[in-house]
């Protein structure tokens, strides 16, 4: 019997880059492999670290043994978790003091930040029509992967010098300036700008809001390091906070992820916040409405243990300091690293400078090392990292920061 012919019409796809290095990672027998290659905290014995919160709070629920911890939430998600999440988000205190501003936004539950800037570019696609949307140059791989699976054009502004490894703040506002149009969406990271690590000032921040205010531009957050990136939820959040309030005719929207702030990688909590303006109230249920129709195609509802775990620690005042706790480890940890990598490569007075390192901020790290170095550290020295040269910082300790410098220093003196 012939065989019969396939109806697909596929082709091969590259592998994600960072779930392939991870994989390579982890089969890989050297005793001295170092990951600076996945997003994820570690500690300084390089293991998982479950905040000490969500553990005392995990102990608590199953304490409590709610049995609707098996039931269904509503499409929209967990009702009480995303009012929370908001609140986080946008600084509201407890009562019905900002109730009007409140009316603003429309939230719903997300299958993490990743599927909060799905949803959201998917929204925008199906009811904006946006002719463009502009990523930062670099930016996190998946933002264009996504945009493309929505089907809206990408184009990317300028947002790293890499002569002076600095924010290239004049290239974007030029970009936006001069060739982005009225209804283009511009996609910004809040805090923590990944792979960068650079984020505009306070007066940049302010400067990219009036453009955007003037050119009727939409803006789009990604919010996925909100307390992680500084400490402080509040200084993270200060960019997204400050467009709400001091432009409330100009609509935008904030993809919110509990991943690193909580250490809720596996459990996938996150939310959607879309802003109307302050004109506009009136449609907030019905954009709900809409991205409910969305959701019910896709996956339904959110899942539900993660956003118990968080809805729990933000109405204990015990909790919510504890979790400020573990937020000031995570965010010294990282801010430690950074300053031991560049005392070492300074006291091996490795070509170059490296202020950069201890002048980016959060997660990642953009080395400035070029792909054939990325790949003899690889090859050579078994530290693993993305060909761009970003770095996770948390994959470095005091046990391998040394080992590290001195990887660096022999590929930026050996290898162009």
């Amino acid at each position: 019997m012939a065989p019969v012919p396939t109806r697909l019409n596929v082709a091969p796809v590259p592998p994600d880059e960072i779930f392939a290095l991870n994989g390579a990672y982890f089969a890989d027998p050297n005793p001295q492999k170092v990951s600076l290659g996945v997003g994820v905290y570690r500690t300084d014995d390089g293991k998982p670290w479950p905040l000490p919160v969500v553990e005392k709070t995990e102990k608590v629920l199953a304490a409590e043994n709610d049995l609707m911890r098996h039931e269904y939430t509503a499409i929209e998600g967990d009702v009480p978790f995303l009012g929370l999440a908001r609140d986080l988000m946008f600084g509201f205190e407890s009562g019905d003091g900002d109730k009007e501003a409140k009316a603003r936004i429309a939230s719903v539950q997300t299958v993490a930040g990743t599927g909060a800037n799905h949803l959201g570019a998917l929204f925008l696609a199906h009811h904006m029509k946006p002719r463009t949307v502009w990523l930062s140059n670099p930016s996190w791989a998946n933002h264009m992967t996504i945009w493309e699976l929505a089907g809206v054009p990408r184009k990317t502004y300028p947002y790293y010098h890499a002569a002076t490894r600095s924010f290239d703040f004049d290239g974007m506002m030029n970009t936006l300036e001069t060739e982005a149009e009225e209804g283009d969406v511009v996609l910004l990271h809040a805090c923590a700008h990944n792979p960068t690590g650079l984020d505009p000032n306070k007066e940049q921040w302010i400067a990219i809001a009036e453009v955007c205010e003037r050119k009727k531009l939409f803006p789009f957050f990604d919010s996925a390091y909100q307390g992680f990136a500084s400490g402080s939820v509040e200084e993270d959040a200060w960019a997204v906070r400050y467009f709400f309030n001091n432009k409330p005719d100009m609509e935008m929207c904030v993809a919110q992820s509990f991943s690193k702030n909580f250490g809720l990688y596996g459990q996938r909590v996150g939310a959607f916040h879309y802003v109307t303006n302050r004109s506009a109230t009136s449609i907030r249920d019905i954009v709900v409405n809409n991205l409910c129709h969305l959701i019910r195609g896709e996956f339904s509802m959110g899942p539900r243990i993660g956003t118990t775990i968080v809805k729990k620690i933000l109405t204990n005042d015990e909790l919510i300091a504890d979790w400020h706790q573990d937020l000031q480890v995570m965010s010294s940890r990282i801010k430690t690293m950074r300053q031991a990598l560049y005392d070492e490569l300074v006291r091996l007075q490795t070509p170059g400078t490296w202020e950069h390192i201890i002048e980016q901020n959060g997660m990642f790290s953009y080395t400035g090392l070029t792909p054939k170095q990325v790949y003899a550290l690889k090859d050579q020295y078994h530290i693993y990292l993305l060909k761009s040269g970003r770095a996770s910082i948390s994959g470095l300790s005091e046990k391998n920061v040394k080992y590290v410098a001195q990887a660096i220093d022999y590929v930026i003196r050996n290898i162009l």
